[in-house]
């Protein structure tokens, strides 16, 4: 354009303002690939954020399952308390029984008795460990299940598009009908995975 009020076309000019208007002779050909093309670019989009996802429950089924096995350690060496303290109540018990003289067993039922206090305090803890261990291993594999249901849609997304570019190089209906298909079932997958289902 110059500066004194008329248009001169550059070159390219009129190839951009027929393209703007849908020309190149095959109107219906760009209309395709137009279409392709942006549905490629959001179906790309939303592939990577359920990538992400996918990627995001994994990392927490992973740790998930790692606090199930502390929870599940603690609960295992609560048990070996529970044990030692048996074994300390039983040869109470026995020194109790043979003993002869009775301010010895007094002595030897006092520390029996203490002994049982002491176990019920160990098995209410110990068995409270072993609840969280079951909660963190169920949390994980809710976790997992949904990382299946992230990398299937993902997957299913990635299909999508491939049948998109096939369906550019080769200009099939039939294509860019699957393609548009498997976009949706993605999608569906998706939404099942974002509903834990």
């Amino acid at each position: 354009m110059s500066g004194g009020g008329f248009h001169v076309h550059g070159p390219h000019d009129h190839e951009i303002e027929h393209a703007q208007q849908g020309g190149h002779g095959d109107h219906a050909g760009s209309s395709m690939t137009n279409q392709i093309a942006m549905f490629t670019a959001i179906i790309a989009t939303v592939g990577a954020i359920f990538a992400y996802m996918g990627g995001a429950t994994q990392a927490n089924a992973g740790l998930y399952k790692n606090n199930a096995a502390i929870k599940k350690t603690e609960a295992s060496n609560q048990w070996n308390y529970f044990q030692s303290k048996s074994t300390k109540q039983s040869l109470a018990e026995m020194s109790r029984d043979l003993s002869t003289r009775e301010d010895d067993k007094l002595k030897y039922q006092t520390k029996i008795d203490r002994y049982e206090k002491e176990k019920t305090e160990i098995k209410v803890g110990a068995d409270k460990l072993e609840a969280d261990a079951t909660e963190w291993d169920k949390k994980s594999d809710e976790q997992m299940h949904q990382h299946h249901r992230w990398a299937q849609a993902t997957t299913v997304l990635q299909v999508c598009i491939a049948l998109a570019a096939i369906a550019l190089l080769t200009r099939k209906k039939w294509l860019e009908y699957a393609m548009f298909g498997c976009g949706a079932i993605g999608l569906l997958v998706g939404t099942l995975a974002s509903l834990h289902i």
